[in-house]
């Protein structure tokens, strides 16, 4: 077996973890908590929380916070952790991210400030160059999020250059939830070292043959295990097929609204119908969409093991 050649920060399968929430929508640390220890146990080498998929944009700082917090207190391995830190709010992404890095965490990955529409790269520079000096911690370790179809506003390959030049060390990575692979590509060339993640397992193999780190993708809450044995065996003469019947996974997973779709099936895993709650303007399944996603999963021999997969208490 061998790791992949990018070896200067944390590398491998990824879960943007689910939040799961109480019947009042508040955050569940407990559940929470429960969640990352599976992931890790069936197949993730680390967890990316407080991310689109797990719903951080709406909630608090203190409810992100009382997650993490939770989670360190419970003995995670926060070495394994990239937790999202990210805000418009300029003041409230320094907090997030001295609390992150106080907590333990490996990394923190951070949205541009996605508001203000089209922003300059000056602007944008700035902003990062703010964060990075009122930060002031050599533990920092930035991981920018590329997701301009939620964010609208992309991460330009001559700005991350500017970034690295200034504070290389600091600027580590990059998770890129652009669906466009050319786009990690050219960085993965570019800049050797750069840890670009992609935001999907759809593009696990090639990022791992690119000299990638791996992948931060919601469906690993679900496809870790098959994750896991793409990550272990993409120098091997099967690498092709085991990453073929992963995406068809990831393929059939995305043809549904995938938060929902991920926390109902963490639902039938786990028989906690807590896994339903989740923020608006998120809404449930209906129960054709749900029977309709466990008749495509079922379908799928190779998702057999993970439907049957015991969940382990905290």
């Amino acid at each position: 077996m061998s790791d992949p050649t990018h070896a200067s920060g944390p590398a491998g399968v990824f879960a943007a973890a689910l939040t799961p929430f109480t019947q009042d929508l508040e955050p569940n640390p407990k559940a929470f908590v429960a969640h990352c220890r599976w992931l890790l146990d069936n197949g993730c080498d680390g967890l990316a929380p407080l991310g689109t998929t797990g719903e951080a944009n709406s909630l608090t700082a203190a409810q992100r916070l009382s997650l993490i917090e939770a989670a360190a207190e419970a003995g995670l391995p926060m070495e394994r952790m990239i937790a999202g830190g990210g805000s418009c709010a300029l003041a409230e992404a320094v907090h997030m991210t001295k609390s992150l890095i106080g907590l333990g965490c490996a990394g923190v990955l951070t949205l541009p400030p996605f508001y203000y529409k089209n922003p300059s790269e000056d602007g944008l520079f700035a902003f990062f160059s703010e964060l990075i000096q009122r930060v002031g911690d050599t533990r920092y370790r930035l991981y920018l999020y590329h997701f301009p179809v939620m964010s609208t506003v992309p991460f330009p390959p001559s700005l991350i250059a500017r970034l690295l030049k200034e504070y290389p060390g600091t600027v580590a990575g990059l998770k890129d939830s652009s669906g466009d692979w050319s786009y990690s590509e050219h960085l993965l060339k570019e800049y050797p070292g750069f840890g670009v993640f992609s935001g999907s397992e759809l593009f696990l193999l090639d990022n791992l043959r690119h000299g990638g780190p791996g992948c931060i993708s919601a469906s690993t809450n679900a496809t870790a295990p098959l994750a896991r044995l793409v990550r272990e065996n993409w120098q091997g003469d099967k690498a092709d097929e085991l990453q073929a019947a992963m995406a068809e996974v990831r393929m059939t997973l995305q043809k549904y609204p995938m938060i929902m779709a991920l926390k109902y099936l963490k639902s039938r895993l786990t028989g906690d119908q807590g896994w339903l709650n989740a923020l608006p303007p998120q809404v449930p399944f209906t129960d054709e969409q749900a029977r309709q996603l466990m008749a495509d999963l079922e379908a799928l021999p190779q998702f057999a093991p993970v439907l049957k997969l015991a969940v382990k208490a905290a």
